[in-house]
Order: C-alpha cells, then sequence, then structure tokens
C-alpha cells in the first residue's frame, strides 16, 4: 500500500473556524453601554483573526502597533492624528470614535498606550486591544485588565478538535487524523506556524493521498521554514558546541530520551535553565517542546545525522512495551490515554509500523470513540501487511461506527463478516436482554440499567465509562438516559453531556447517538438539513424556502457542527435514523 502524490486539492488560506465562544464574548463586549475588551495569548494563537471576525462588517477605526516605531510619539495613529499633537489634544480628536480596534499593543510607542490608556479611561469610545503573552507591555497597556478599566479575554491553546476543524476547513480534502495529531503536537496551539508549516508541506509535495478515504498524509522531515526557523532560532543557534551536541544528541535519540548520566552535566544544567530541555524524576532528558527534536534533526549534515541517528530496530523493545501497555489497558477495561511515542515515530517518520502493535493501537483508539484515528492505525498496519486480518477487521469497526459504509466496503474486503457478536455491541444497540449474563463491571452495570429503563443509573454508568476512557460508550449511555429520564431536567443534562462528549468522538454516527445529535437541530436547521441530504444544492434550498444563499449555507454548516458530520455526504446516513423524543 502506497500513498499517491495528489494533494492539488488541499488549498490555504482557511476560514475562520472554531473559537466560537471566544467569537462570541468579543461580540457581546462590542455592544451598547460596553467598554470593550484586550484579548491576550501567546504569538500565533490567533488573536487577530478572532477580532477581525468579530469586527467584520461593523464601522471600526484600526491601529496598530510596530516594533520599527516603538520609538515615534503616536506612531500606531499617526494616520487618525494631525503631525504634531498633544496627549489632551489626541484624546479630543479620537473619543468620538464609536469602535477602535488597536492591534499588537505590546509594540504600542509610550504615548499611543497611555492615549489608549486614556481613551478607556473616559469610556466614550469602545475598545477592542490586542496584546501578546510573554513580552514586555507598556504599563499604560497592562493596567486596562489590571486597573480593571476593560475585561480581559486570554486566549488559551486552540483544542485538539478545533484544530482539526481548522484544518478541514482550510482543504477540500483534509489531513488524516495521524497528521493531525503531529501538527497539533508540533505547533501547541500556534496558529501562525500551523498554517506556515501545512503550507510548506503542501508546497514541497510531502502530503500523499491516503488510499480508501478522502485525506492526506505527511511523513517524513519537517520543513525548516522561515516561521520555524524564528520559533527554534534559539534552539538552532547555541554558541557553545557543547549544548549544540547535548542537544543533536537528544534529538536523534527520540523517540526515546537519554539519561542524564550519559550527557555533559555543565551543558544540561545550562539547557534547563534556559528552558530548552526537562529531566523527569526518573532522571531522564527531554527536550521541552516537540517542535525541537525534528528541527534539529532536520538541520543536522548528512554525516552528523548518520553517525547519531537511531534505528528502527533499537526501539523495538519500547515499541513491545507500548503494545503490551495497551493491551494491559484493554483487558482491564481501562482506555485512558497512554503515552505511545515509539509508535508515533515510526508513523511520523514514514517508517513501518508493524501490523501486530497498529492493530492494538487501532483497537485501543476505537474502544476510546477516536473512530479516525483508529482507521489510521488499521491503514499503518495494512501498509506493511495488506492481507492482516486484525488490521482490516479494526479498519471495518472504526468505518462501521463512523457510518463511512462507502469506505468500509471498499477497504474492509469483507472483514465485517467476521466481526463477532459482542455481547456490549447489543447493549449499545438498546437491547440489553441479548447480553444477560455475559457482562461484568461497568458494562453489566451499563446493561443492567438500560434494561431497568433507570435514567439516573444510566447517567452513573456513563460516569464510570468516562472515567476509564470509553467516550463513546459514556456518550451512548447519557443519550440512552435522556430517553429513560422521567425529569426534563436531568434528560436535558444528560442530552448536553452525551453531545459533549460525541463531539470528541471524532464523528461517530452510531444508533444511539444519530437520534439524539439530529434533535438538537432547531426547525429550519432541520428542514434545511433534510433537503440537503435529499440532494438539493444550496441554491436550490435558497430557492425552495426564499432565503438567500448565504443564510444557507450558515445554517448548514451550523447544522454540521451539531451532527459532528464534515460535509453533506454524511447527511442521508444520519437522517435515515429516528429523531429523539424531546426531553
Amino acid at each position: 500500500m502506497t500513498f499517491e502524490r495528489d494533494a492539488k486539492t488541499l488549498e490555504l488560506p482557511w476560514p475562520f473556524t472554531g473559537r466560537e465562544d471566544e467569537l462570541a464574548l468579543v461580540r457581546r463586549a462590542m455592544a451598547a453601554a460596553r467598554p470593550g475588551i484586550v484579548v491576550t495569548g501567546p504569538a500565533g494563537s490567533g488573536k487577530t483573526r478572532l477580532v477581525t471576525e468579530a469586527v467584520r462588517g461593523t464601522d471600526c477605526v484600526k491601529a496598530a502597533g510596530t516594533p520599527e516605531t516603538q520609538r515615534i510619539p503616536f506612531a500606531a495613529f499617526a494616520h487618525l492624528l494631525p503631525e504634531s499633537v498633544t496627549l489632551h489634544r489626541a484624546v479630543q480628536l479620537l473619543s468620538g470614535t464609536r469602535l477602535l480596534l488597536v492591534d499588537d499593543a505590546h509594540l504600542l510607542d509610550d504615548a499611543s498606550a497611555a492615549l489608549v490608556h486614556q481613551l478607556a479611561v473616559h469610556g466614550r469610545t469602545r475598545l477592542l486591544v490586542v496584546a501578546t503573552d510573554g513580552v514586555p507591555v507598556p504599563s499604560a497597556v497592562s493596567r486596562l485588565w489590571t486597573g480593571e478599566l476593560l475585561p480581559r479575554l486570554a486566549l488559551e491553546p486552540l483544542p485538539r478538535e478545533e484544530t482539526a476543524q481548522l484544518l478541514a476547513a482550510g482543504a477540500a480534502d483534509g489531513p488524516e487524523p495521524l497528521t493531525v495529531n503531529r501538527l497539533y503536537r508540533l505547533c501547541q496551539g500556534d496558529l501562525r506556524l500551523l498554517r506556515d508549516l501545512l503550507g510548506a508541506v503542501r508546497g514541497r509535495g510531502l502530503l500523499t493521498r491516503v488510499p480508501g478515504c478522502d485525506a492526506h498524509a505527511w511523513r517524513g522531515p519537517v520543513p525548516l521554514t522561515a516561521t520555524v526557523r524564528e520559533r527554534t532560532a534559539h534552539v538552532l543557534d547555541r554558541p557553545c558546541p557543547e549544548e549544540r551536541e547535548t542537544l543533536e544528541r537528544l534529538a536523534f535519540a527520540e523517540p526515546l530520551p537519554l539519561h542524564m548520566d550519559d550527557l555533559a552535566l555543565h551543558a544540561l544544567e545550562h539547557l534547563e535553565a534556559e528552558g530548552l530541555v526537562r529531566v523527569d524524576d526518573h532522571g531522564a532528558v527531554h527536550l521541552a517542546h516537540p517542535l525541537y527534536g525534528p528541527v534539529l534533526r532536520a538541520a543536522a549534515g548528512k554525516l552528523r545525522a548518520r553517525r547519531l541517528a537511531r534505528t528502527p530496530d533499537s526501539c523495538a523493545p519500547a515499541l513491545a512495551a507500548e503494545s503490551a501497555a495497551l493491551t494491559t489497558g484493554i483487558e482491564r477495561a481501562d482506555v485512558r490515554a497512554i503515552p505511545t511515542p515509539v509508535g508515533e515515530w515510526l508513523a511520523q517518520e514514514g517508517l513501518t509500523v508493524p501490523a501486530r502493535y497498529a492493530a492494538v493501537r487501532a483497537r485501543f483508539s476505537r474502544l476510546r470513540g477516536e473512530l479516525r484515528e483508529a482507521a489510521a492505525w488499521a491503514r499503518e498496519g495494512l501498509r506493511e501487511a495488506p492481507e492482516d486480518p486484525t488490521c482490516r477487521l479494526e479498519l471495518a469497526l472504526a468505518t462501521a461506527q463512523s457510518g463511512e459504509v462507502t469506505v468500509l466496503q471498499e477497504s474492509s474486503g469483507g472483514a465485517l463478516e467476521a466481526i463477532t457478536d459482542d455481547p456490549y455491541d447489543a447493549v449499545r444497540r438498546g437491547a440489553p436482554e441479548q447480553a444477560a449474563g455475559r457482562l461484568t463491571g461497568v458494562f453489566a452495570a451499563h446493561a443492567e440499567a438500560l434494561a431497568r429503563g433507570d435514567g439516573p443509573a444510566l447517567d452513573r454508568a456513563a460516569v464510570r465509562l468516562e472515567e476509564r476512557g470509553f467516550l463513546l460508550f459514556a456518550a451512548e449511555a447519557y443519550a440512552q438516559a435522556v430517553r429513560a429520564h422521567r425529569d426534563p431536567r436531568a434528560a436535558r443534562t444528560s442530552r448536553t453531556r452525551a453531545v459533549a462528549l460525541a463531539r470528541r468522538c471524532q464523528g461517530a454516527r452510531t444508533p444511539a447517538l444519530a437520534g439524539l445529535v439530529l434533535g438538537e437541530l432547531t426547525a429550519r436547521q432541520r428542514q434545511i438539513v433534510t433537503l440537503a441530504a435529499a440532494g438539493l444544492s444550496n441554491r436550490q434550498i435558497a430557492e425552495k424556502l426564499t432565503l438567500s444563499i448565504r443564510t444557507v449555507g450558515n445554517h448548514l454548516y451550523s447544522a454540521y457542527a451539531r451532527l459532528g458530520a464534515s460535509d453533506r455526504g454524511a447527511l442521508p446516513w444520519l437522517m435515515e435514523l429516528p429523531e429523539a423524543q424531546p426531553a
């Protein structure tokens, strides 16, 4: 099995995606009688993109700080003020501005920073101020939130689920899950780096189409783009040869760490003090950021790489230990996340992932509700052994629970027929009587609660399942509790928890969930989704319902998010299932 080099449809830039809650918060802060808001976060976290989306369509005046003009008074407002102006006069001139967006406020000159502070004190202008964390900020700017003149929104790194949505929104055929995980891990919420890295991977032909699904994979080295070099310059440009040698040895030792006794202690102390390495409680030394290792390896010369590189065979014992840990977790009905650096390294580097390991990793992911990842791991195993029955079965199970029937039929090669009669599957389908006396532990508790129609007991079973990492099973138990509860408030709580968990399960479309999630649509969304499922285009739907094409598109986008679907191809499958009973 090989990946076809065909990634021409992966287009950049992508539209605004994710941060819906933050966007709503910023827009509320712009409402009448509100003073505005300060948005802070690390470099590349999407602050400017967020506020730009928030002010779209408004009468907004914009200003921005720059590194080059930090010593020039009122430089950020030069386009809005006379050439020579006092602070008092500047405040008078701008007090009539209804909405002022100040970007890169950490780079403002002192006079501009004082102007922004005075505008906040006067309160006639709503201010939308953006500043970067981890860098010096003019005191007049920091006092906006420390002095409680303006509320502050501190952006957290974009979660993995929203990063996947962002990557999917920026491409006709988005990256497959292992590539999404790799990009997410390397970029750590830095959206500017994410976009730059994906653009470089695409531009250099490193994306390859994955057989059997509409997705692309990235394997191999990290491109040393200008943004990558900028983010890692403090690692690449170490003046001390001993420190550089230590960093490179750690980089080429990956995916395994080195023990501190095997490294130069003096250099290690300097690197730890500067936050470039960390030492765990067992004395193992790790590079402090996931990007450092790939960048150091990519920057090394061929001879140095040949001297330091670790071979896949040297990782065999650690890979076996990972496989054993995954197997133990499955056997103990505990699939909480386990680090698997060796397996991930093999996949990322494009090396062979043994089918036996891939099948166990796929099953572990599937039980966690990570259905797309489970399918991706199964495909990795099939690259080595195309006829491996366990990998084919795991691929069939993962695709079946995702509702990807076409992919299932094309890729499983009849493996679906080999699926055994798992008694717990009967519980998940709503037939607990078929599993009577055949289950133990939390699975038995789930079956018994469902058989009794006991909503609170189903909620308790869901909690236990979630605690053990079975997110999809927990979502299904909550969904079943919705129908069992007699108290409407309890039913609404179970519905909310079911939907929240289902959204983390990578497009899961099981019978227990589909009707529940469909019931979350508004009447208009359900009407539009029904027409889209029947094959009508956005234009046809707009004409039929006397709406604008843009309105139809917005309703469909919201419906996709609620349904956990990525496009209208999943809608016919969902619409065939019964709707949930009202809570």
